[in-house]
């Protein structure tokens, strides 16, 4: 049953609620952290926790997603971004770090644009892949919709594992006069390779979505720490509502497939480890962390850079000093030294399944949950 506010004579609309807004509820019984599951599969590559690396300069280089494969997660390339770019994007990302002035200034948005006029070089989409996967760990990339069909041919040949199409809003009804859209059916069905797509923050759009075969939905509109969409756009969806509508949409695509699968990744505004417990309990199977991985040194020095910030038309997104965290294993197994819930993200995850009482991640997306006020603790 949907319950919709009357904002003024002219105007309903739905009440919405993000992830602070609720808090799961212990249930009856307990376990030992130790003999809990994190571990999360997609299509072929099994993964020994739920986390995607959003497709950030300031946090995934190749040797980061090099890294953060080894460790168990998913490192997420980013294919327009300053690694395909610059045969040596280390000095612009310090140079970008170094700023001085204010974080939202049209100086410091006019130099990054400017920094990423650079043309993309196909040579180093190939070369950057090739060392992720000489690695021997899952490799995967991203483009916008809008650079897919310029590049997908390069990226395939250089042996991506998943595909990841990634964009503020990704529809499967794509309309323009000017140029013929990107198909994402025909496109998924040609490919060889699992696809990722999104963002989508609604019901409709995700089924949508999931229609043109895709393997992966991306819930919300990525960028939580740096993106300024609301106050660009006027466009937001309060997360936890956001992913309990697209697991609907995979609870009844399963049902209108025959059991097909599909699964939704929560992507944005999951700073801390209590923010990744609750998505997972609203409906997610996974993850994706931008700010939470900017947290080591290297490449961004605890700088969150989104993509949006650089848009040449349109930019809507902060460079955002997240602090230096610690190591990634650091912050993603311990052992922490912060109270904030910045470190050792798994750890907390396991922590909060085994006081729930549940041993993997599909059982815990069954777990109560309440809406209370946040009070901060």
């Amino acid at each position: 049953m949907t319950y919709e506010i009357e904002i003024g004579r002219g105007k309903r609309g739905r009440r919405a609620y993000s992830l602070d807004d609720i808090a799961i509820v212990p249930n009856r019984r307990t376990r030992d952290p130790k003999d809990v599951s994190v571990s999360w599969q997609i299509d072929a590559y099994k993964f020994d926790m739920p986390v995607i690396a959003a497709p950030m300069d300031s946090a995934m280089s190749p040797e980061t997603a090099i890294a953060l494969g080894r460790l168990g997660g998913l490192g997420v390339l980013d294919l327009e971004g300053l690694w395909t770019r610059y045969e040596d994007p280390q000095p612009i990302l310090d140079e970008i770090g170094a700023l001085q002035d204010e974080v939202n200034s049209p100086a410091v948005t006019g130099r990054m644009q400017e920094l990423y006029r650079a043309p993309i070089q196909p040579e180093l989409i190939t070369s950057r892949l090739a060392e992720i996967r000489a690695a021997g760990v899952t490799v995967a990339g991203s483009l916008t919709p809008q650079r897919t069909q310029e590049h997908y041919k390069t990226v395939v040949a250089a042996g991506v594992d998943i595909f990841v199409i990634r964009g503020t809003t990704v529809s499967a009804e794509h309309v323009s006069k000017d140029h013929e859209p990107l198909n994402l059916k025909q496109f998924i069905y040609e490919l060889d390779v699992p696809v990722i797509v999104g963002g989508a923050a609604g019901y409709t759009p995700a089924l949508h979505l999931m229609r043109t075969g895709a393997a992966g939905v991306l819930v919300g509109f990525g960028g939580g720490a740096t993106a300024t969409t609301r106050r660009a756009l006027g466009i937001h969806s309060p997360m936890a509502s956001a992913i309990s509508d697209v697991a609907a949409a995979r609870r009844d695509y399963m049902d209108e497939s025959g059991g097909r699968y599909v699964h939704v990744i929560a992507d944005g505004g999951m700073g801390t480890s209590g923010d990744i417990v609750k998505a997972i309990a609203m409906g997610a199977d996974a993850v994706m962390l931008g700010s939470a991985l900017a947290a080591p040194k290297k490449p961004g020095q605890g700088l969150a850079l989104g993509p949006g910030g650089h848009h040449l038309e349109l930019p809507r997104g902060d460079r955002a000093n997240v602090g230096t965290v610690g190591p990634l294993e650091e912050v993603l197994f311990g052992p922490g030294h912060h109270t904030n819930g910045t470190s050792n993200l798994i750890g907390a995850l396991r922590r909060s399944m085994a006081t729930t009482g549940y041993s993997d991640l599909k059982e815990f997306q069954r777990v109560d949950v309440v809406v209370s006020p946040y009070t901060g603790n």
